[in-house]
């Protein structure tokens, strides 16, 4: 690189729109903010014709992969720096704004060379922080948005800290993209949502957060259940994957749709609000939430007293030593309660987890007494 991005592109301003955050992409926040295009940059016109097919269907941002990083050596890796102005046309041709995945500052010196408006940062570039590092400040004093897809292990501190990294050197449009996280089994997913994790990342950042259906599915019959459920839980966008002949596709074909596809799901979906000015709703949503409350008290009330009695039985456990765990009593816990559960309408995972986390601290409570430590310290 000849001269730094800085020198040959100063200080962008990229949408030229005030944003609606502290941090957001800066552009209409209107929900639903749809990313759309293919997966990958094949030749220009597959490139300009899926961009055009689902700008005409509704998609606010278009979307190409450009460099891809694949699992596995030998499988198409993106057409590179030569598919850049093909997306940027498609740009241009329907007034819409682009964006392309990086994953070194060569990368961010080719999109910015070429005036792409937005970048984001793919799941196997997140769980690394010195690739992060390395884009970060490739862009210092670049005004850019930035959206950050989740790492591909469900890390909250590493997706956390990627939005620390880019804050860090100036970048203030930021948004975050939910993708799912990778899992060592065959499951409905190709990558599990595990919603928590977003949700958790929401509760530190205010952030504008973008689900990507299309890599949380890797299939088409399910993403508008994916879709829907993001929007149920008050995302603002979506990013999917459209192709104008998806199963010749180079790359992931069984997760993208044809644009005319992409319409009809976008179509499909339910927009929900985020408050209502309806007086009569708010009255009867605050009782409920009182009453809400005052159970969750009584919840803790009752661990509590269960905890109270798993410390004596540590006591007594103790003085006859024997040891904490009887495998064979907390079977029979598992299994009698996880079906009182499901008779009462819970469901078996919910009732698993919860029971489990409450198996974990009776432990914990009573090898405090055994071992006669503080019990912070187990």
């Amino acid at each position: 690189m000849d001269v730094s991005i800085n020198e040959a592109f100063g200080k962008r301003k990229i949408m030229g729109i005030t944003k609606m955050k502290d941090w957001g992409l800066g552009i209409d926040t209107t929900k639903p903010i749809v990313v759309s295009g293919p997966c990958s940059a094949e030749t220009e016109e597959q490139t300009i014709q899926s961009c055009l097919g689902v700008a005409k269907q509704g998609a606010r941002i278009l979307r190409a992969g450009i460099w891809k990083p694949r699992t596995r050596p030998g499988s198409f890796e993106g057409i590179g720096s030569e598919g850049l102005p093909w997306l940027k046309t498609a740009g241009r041709l329907t007034g819409l704004p682009v964006t392309v995945e990086v994953a070194n500052a060569r990368h961010v010196y080719e999109a910015l060379k070429n005036q792409v408006d937005i970048l984001w940062i793919g799941a196997r570039t997140t769980v690394n922080p010195f690739s992060v590092q390395e884009i970060a400040d490739s862009l210092r004093g670049v005004d850019i948005p930035v959206m950050v897809k989740n790492p591909i292990n469900p890390d909250l501190k590493l997706w956390l800290g990627a939005f620390e990294r880019f804050e860090a050197v100036g970048i203030k449009k930021l948004a975050a993209i939910h993708r799912g996280f990778a899992s060592y089994h065959n499951t409905e997913y190709r990558n599990q949502p595990q919603w928590e994790i977003p949700i958790e990342l929401r509760r530190h950042l205010d952030i504008e957060m973008i689900c990507d259906p299309s890599h949380i599915c890797g299939k088409r019959s399910t993403l508008q259940k994916v879709a829907q459920k993001a929007l149920d839980l008050n995302f603002e966008g979506l990013m999917i994957e459209s192709h104008i002949t998806p199963d010749e596709a180079w790359s992931d074909a069984a997760q993208q749709v044809t644009p005319v596809d992409f319409g009809e799901l976008i179509r499909s979906l339910v927009v929900r609000d985020s408050n209502s000015e309806n007086p009569t709703f708010n009255t009867a949503l605050d009782e409920f939430r009182h009453h809400i409350d005052e159970i969750d008290e009584q919840i803790i009330q009752l661990i509590a007293k269960r905890m109270d009695i798993a410390r004596e039985i540590g006591k007594n456990k103790k003085d006859d030593n024997i040891a904490i765990l009887q495998m064979s009593r907390w079977e029979e816990v598992l299994k009698a309660r996880s079906e009182y559960a499901q008779s009462k309408g819970l469901s078996k995972k919910f009732a698993t987890h919860y029971l489990q986390e409450i198996h974990n601290e009776s432990i914990r409570q009573q090898t405090a007494i055994m071992n006669e430590i503080e019990l912070e310290k187990v």
